[in-house]
């Protein structure tokens, strides 16, 4: 059986980055271990990853924000001589499954998304210090950061080498945070992703492909004086103590189906969907947000956070054939809407914003997924708030309507709340209402006026927040059939359809990275010039250039 990609670490058992803290500051420290691949078959030498690598950094950049809250920059750096980070294994990629090298670039762009946003949503900066090769996905990496120091010698320099040397593309976050970040002038962009060698020096700083180029000798003060001025600026209130993120409560069953405390993963490979419930809270919202804190990783709202999430990362990697998510609520939705609305009220509360800053992130990993996805508004359930957006995730959503014979759970409803006008954007900048009705303020307004209301299959209708309802002569064949034919479609033709019709709206860096990486990197993947047996990717370091059909398709 192959190997179970697992999304939880243990910080005490890191291989390949080393964490300090320093006060206000926090050094991180990329020092891979040639030997710590994830799979057999290559070494991670010159501090190039793999996504084992990357699993370690997304638990850092989490636990930074939860755990160690009292930090306002981080420092990333190398704990090698003369090489930043070579960026993604070139020997990893040319052994991957298609599946596992798209995956994997996703991933890894949700990791640097979530550390470029660090300052605006948590108030911690992250500053990329630059000493030696800074190649590829390791130039991504100081990409996100939101500052880039780099050192002026006779070794330093960054680069995006991806198309001469392996005939595929930067990771697509490379290309898209070049232009839309930095900035950088089109025809100097050009030559920069087309030049192995890369940019070093005074060039670097004036291409604006780093903010500072530093001398060898005062490179190391200067980091640090950054690194404290930085931190004296920051308005982010201090916190003395954070809160540990302890190990998910979880237990995975041979069919695929998987079990947490507060969500259940069903998992049906022969009818090749699985089926997502999440499980309102059992007891009483906390009195407030001390009494939130003291529970910890434990509080309801960041438990179910947390364990959706670990669902989503598992099913992407490890079950990839079941291709319909199918999303239930099982619940109060009063009690849940008065867990959610503790956070609401205390937005500013550190550990509150966290939480949203948080379920915001979970919300964006569902809408990257690359699946299809449904929800099913049953009887008893509890799509509510934060669990209400999962509505306007999924490509359908069906309710039921009326009562159901034999079925003694309260009747279904669908409740709006804060958290449904502002506190979730999608990555197009827009709430999930706001993209669902483009250019249709009445039905926004609508929407606002029954905030708070629970609202039944005929008002839901009404209000356009579901696709359809259902009563209980039309309900078991009518979502038998939808399973069943969408199952029976081509994952290829899905994929491409789903995201093209979830990102309506605005185009910002953030859809442009997930829609190229959909896009190019999916098709050159796939194509014989990368990764065919004389493509780049297959003749990387053996001398040999690779060889390329020259048509253009």
């Amino acid at each position: 059986m192959t190997k179970r990609i697992d999304f939880q670490v243990d910080p005490t058992a890191y291989r390949h980055w080393k964490v300090s803290f320093d006060g206000p500051v926090a050094w991180l420290t990329m020092d891979v271990d040639e030997n710590g691949g994830l799979f057999d078959g290559y070494q991670l030498k010159m501090n190039s990853y793999d996504l084992g690598v990357d699993i370690e950094l997304a638990d850092v950049v989490q636990r930074m924000r939860f755990e160690h809250p009292e930090v306002k920059v981080v420092v990333m750096q190398s704990g090698k001589d003369r090489i930043f980070c070579a960026g993604a294994n070139i020997r990893m990629l040319g052994g991957a499954a298609h599946s596992h090298k798209v995956n994997f670039c996703k991933f890894t762009n949700e990791t640097r998304n979530t550390f470029e946003a660090a300052e605006a949503d948590s108030g911690q900066k992250y500053i990329a210090a630059v000493k030696g090769a800074c190649a590829g996905g390791g130039y991504e990496l100081a990409l996100a950061c939101n500052h880039i120091m780099l050192t002026d010698d006779s070794s330093s320099s960054v680069s995006l080498p991806e198309v001469p040397l392996l005939a595929v593309l930067p990771g697509t976050g490379g290309l898209t945070r070049v232009t839309d970040k930095r900035k950088v002038r089109r025809d100097r962009a050009d030559v920069f992703c087309s030049t192995e060698e890369g940019v070093r020096g005074k060039r670097a700083k004036e291409w604006k492909l780093v903010d500072e180029v530093i001398p060898n000798s005062k490179f190391d003060a200067t980091v640090v004086e950054r690194a404290q001025e930085f931190a004296a600026a920051s308005t982010k209130p201090d916190v003395a103590e954070g809160i540990t993120l302890t190990p998910l409560d979880r237990t995975f069953h041979e069919d695929g189906s998987v079990t947490y405390s507060t969500v259940e993963v069903q998992a049906d490979r022969a009818g090749r969907t699985v089926t997502i419930t999440l499980k309102g809270p059992e007891e009483a919202a906390p009195d407030d947000m001390e009494a939130f804190t003291a529970q910890g990783a434990q509080a309801y709202m960041l438990r179910l956070a947390r364990e959706l999430d670990d669902a989503i990362l598992h099913l992407r990697l490890n079950e990839k054939e079941l291709g319909l998510m199918v999303f239930k609520t099982q619940g109060d939705p009063e009690a849940f809407a008065a867990h959610e609305q503790l956070l609401l009220d205390n937005a500013e509360h550190w550990l509150a914003n966290e939480v949203l800053q948080y379920w915001k992130r979970v919300l964006k990993r569902v809408d990257v997924t690359s699946r299809s996805m449904v929800a099913l508004v049953e009887h008893g359930s509890c799509f509510t708030g934060v669990l209400a957006e999962l509505l306007f995730a999924v490509d359908r959503s069906y309710m039921m309507e009326d009562e159901f014979e034999g079925d003694n759970r309260p009747i279904a409803t669908i409740t709006l709340t804060g958290a449904n006008f502002g506190p979730m954007p999608m990555g197009n900048g827009l709430t999930r209402l706001q993209t669902r009705f483009l250019d249709d303020d009445a039905a926004l307004a609508a929407c606002a006026a029954v905030k708070g209301e629970a609202l039944e299959a005929a008002e839901a209708d009404e209000a356009g927040l579901v696709t359809m309802i259902l009563d209980d002569i039309d309900w078991e064949d009518e979502i038998r059939i939808f399973l069943e034919e969408r199952a029976s479609f081509s994952p290829d033709a899905m994929t491409a359809m789903e995201a093209n019709l979830r990102f309506a709206g605005p185009e910002t860096m953030e859809t442009r990275i997930f829609g190229r990486l959909t896009a190019w990197q999916n098709w050159i993947f796939n194509r014989p010039n990368a990764v065919g047996e004389t493509g780049a990717l297959q003749r990387y370091g053996s001398g040999v250039r690779g060889e390329y059909n020259m048509e253009r398709v």
